[in-house]
């Protein structure tokens, strides 16, 4: 009997990353996150931005939100109720809010489902998927404290990113790197060169170049 040619296999799906840029300060955050993820194969970024995500990122890093959304694979309008990230059926790891401004992690952790950040973010959370929280606030008032422990409480990750100094960072883009690293870690996305690991104290008179050798 003729045999017969086997059935090729389907590419395998991309894994999808929400990522949203909010207003508070640290838009670098989000844009990094997206541009480190760019460079990996078998991902998919999706991006919301708000008018003040958009606004602060243009005061902190000018850059036009045509340039943010073009390091994205994929744009959502943050007004779109009805996009795909806005359904449960719509398969991602989860979801990063970078930054995270307090009137988002409001919204957030009281399931406001106004817009499609706060709504993606509901979603993902309903759906047990991965919800991270680059809160971007100091000093910190007694809301939210409280926004941040219901966020917590439902199942997102309050994530400050406060720099890691143990690393011995020599410039801004390092503080940053390690920040967008150690998000990657959350979402077990393997990545190179943006975390110096810990890896005990050193040695008297050893540098932290020496260690890392």
């Amino acid at each position: 009997m003729p045999q017969q040619a086997a059935t090729p296999m389907p590419d395998a799906p991309p894994r999808r990353l929400i990522v949203a840029i909010t207003g508070a300060s640290g838009a670098v955050y989000g844009v990094r996150l997206l541009q480190v993820l760019r460079q990996l194969p078998g991902w998919e970024t999706h991006l919301v931005m708000s008018a003040s995500g958009g606004l602060t990122a243009s005061q902190e890093l000018s850059m036009t939100r045509g340039e943010i959304e073009s390091c994205a694979d994929v744009v959502h309008n943050a007004k779109d109720i009805g996009a795909a990230i806005s359904s449960g059926s719509f398969r991602t790891e989860g979801m990063v809010i970078a930054p995270c401004s307090m009137k988002t992690l409001a919204g957030v952790a009281l399931g406001m489902a106004d817009n499609l950040v706060t709504r993606a973010a509901d979603v993902a959370l309903k759906e047990r998927r991965r919800v991270v929280l680059l809160a971007r606030e100091t000093p910190l008032n007694l809301a939210h404290l409280r926004n941040m422990t219901a966020a917590t409480e439902m199942g997102a990750i309050v994530f400050p990113p406060v720099p890691a100094f143990y690393a011995m960072p020599a410039s801004l883009d390092d503080m940053v790197d390690h920040t967008v690293g150690r998000v990657l870690d959350l979402f077990d996305v393997p990545h190179q060169g943006l975390v110096r690991r810990w890896e005990g104290l050193r040695k008297p008179g050893e540098t932290a170049a020496a260690q890392d050798t």
